[in-house]
């Protein structure tokens, strides 16, 4: 028998979700809560690890045994994590194995003033900027790529390509978002994306440039990382 958990998380205080020694991390906090519930130790496979203070809103994890109820890990929870729903699935399940497709959302504050109240949730990003090269941007990236250029320099993959299904910003007042759905994500690909990307927008790149680096090129030339503050894990959709 195995349980799946739906879990949102403020990634503000942690340092990502995978346990590190010393350090307060997502999964630390559920698998601890996790034990006192089922009373065993509870190892959790999870479908995206994010980094530092990254968030989610639709995170999943998987762990074997029947599921427990989500009230009863939550009372065990601190405030910035919480199971939105915990429910038995097939024997075989596995939260990263059987996803088919993650989606993203990057927030990005455009006011000229900085925000209070979101500062830790959203990128300050208030430059005049051109929205139309945001969408061309965007319709870019639709189909399969090579992503080599925007991934972590020192995290080695067997194949830099992944398919996107989809990729659009959406604006909200003073508020862009950046959606985007795929296979699977290289590390720190959404960051380095939504970097470029509004450097275009800004005029500081070219989006010709941005459409060739899509063809595969060294990691040195897709620019910068945006925050992780923006960052969230949005949905993990299985078949």
């Amino acid at each position: 028998m195995t349980a799946k958990l739906t879990i949102e998380y403020d990634g503000t205080a942690f340092k990502g979700w995978a346990t590190q020694p010393g350090r307060r991390t997502v999964q630390e906090e559920l698998e601890k809560a996790l034990a006192v519930v089922r009373r065993e130790p509870t190892r959790l496979t999870v479908a995206g690890r994010t980094d530092a203070g990254v968030h989610a809103l639709g995170q999943v994890a998987s762990h074997a045994g029947a599921a427990v109820p989500a009230r009863s890990i939550n009372a065990l929870l601190p405030a910035d994590v919480s199971v939105l729903a915990s429910e038995d699935a097939a024997d075989d399940f596995d939260a990263r194995r059987d996803a088919r497709a993650r989606t993203y959302v990057y927030r990005v504050w455009t006011r000229r003033s900085r925000p209070a109240l979101l500062r830790d949730r959203v990128l300050w990003w208030g430059f005049r900027h051109d929205p139309d090269l945001l969408d061309r941007c965007a319709e870019l990236l639709f189909g399969e790529h090579d992503f080599r250029a925007f991934t972590l320099s020192d995290e080695p993959y067997n194949s830099y390509y992944r398919t996107i299904g989809s990729a659009r910003w959406v604006r909200r007042e003073d508020e862009l978002e950046f959606w985007i759905s795929a296979d699977s994500f290289t590390r720190r690909m959404v960051r380095s994306l939504v970097s470029f990307q509004l450097d275009v927008a800004q005029g500081r790149r070219e989006i010709d440039r941005f459409e060739a680096l899509l063809r595969g090129a060294p990691r040195g030339e897709g620019g910068g990382t945006a925050d992780a503050c923006g960052l969230y894990l949005a949905l993990v959709k299985y078949q």
